[in-house]
């Protein structure tokens, strides 16, 4: 991972979870991390893990715009090489419940957030001539109860990515996106305590439908995360990597 060195990367929504996971794989892949989130004090608890190990890290929560936590990184750090738009927010209910506020939330996290953060970012890239974006989906793109702010986010997630690594293959940079299936956070922790299912026995029933009979872990995605960060990845752009145990359809 020599070349990847001196590579600096973004990663969004890096204060817990699969974020916080990917953030401190990415510094052991060699790279400095900008870690941002909202959760200030969370963040910082990310960049301590990574430094304590010997990696660069800096943290850009609470930034007011995009263009500025961007213009941080590459005063601090360098120009950044590697974006991961792993910020996320659910406001799960059905649609008759549903407000605007619980739709527009949803959408303007993932979709927006996402847009804004890559259009800060490409610039960059182009300069480099290298560039690897990845945008975190979910198999819940597929549709989900409960979940059609979520879903629509995550599919247009998908068609966002395809659209990247054709505008952007040109400079040298991919876009892909990664799909979650089950993994163990604190959003399928909330969903459980939703439907009112103690946590240990939604993620027993998830195994259960699940090919490899158990649910994922953050490191499972992350490492998925690290090779389509990697130099390596160079011919694979513009994909939908589904990290689920086995096939959704």
């Amino acid at each position: 991972m020599a070349q990847d060195a001196q590579r600096v990367a973004i990663v969004t929504g890096a204060a817990r979870g699969i974020g916080a996971a990917t953030a401190r794989r990415l510094a052991a892949d060699g790279m400095a991390v900008a870690v941002l989130d909202l959760d200030e004090a969370t963040g910082a608890g990310t960049v301590d893990a990574i430094t304590a190990s010997g990696g660069r890290a800096f943290d850009v929560s609470q930034a007011d715009q995009v263009e500025a936590a961007v213009g941080k990184v590459a005063a601090e750090l360098g120009p950044p090489a590697v974006l991961v738009n792993n910020a996320g927010v659910i406001r799960d209910n059905l649609i008759f419940k549903m407000t605007e506020n619980d739709w527009d939330t949803v959408l303007g996290v993932h979709l927006r957030g996402a847009f804004l953060m890559s259009r800060a970012t490409q610039k960059h890239m182009v300069d480099q001539r290298f560039g690897r974006i990845v945008n975190l989906s979910s198999s819940s793109a597929l549709g989900n109860r409960g979940q059609v702010n979520y879903s629509a986010a995550k599919a247009g997630l998908q068609g966002f990515t395809k659209t990247l690594a054709i505008e952007l293959g040109p400079f040298g940079i991919t876009a892909n996106a990664v799909a979650p299936g089950f993994i163990v956070s604190d959003m399928t922790a909330a969903t459980a305590a939703r439907i009112g299912m103690p946590f240990d026995d939604f993620q027993a029933a998830a195994a259960s439908q699940i090919p490899v009979r158990r649910v994922g872990q953050v490191e499972d995605v992350a490492h998925v995360i690290s090779f389509l960060c990697s130099e390596g990845s160079g011919f694979v752009s513009g994909q939908v990597i589904y990290v689920a145990g086995g096939p959704l359809c």
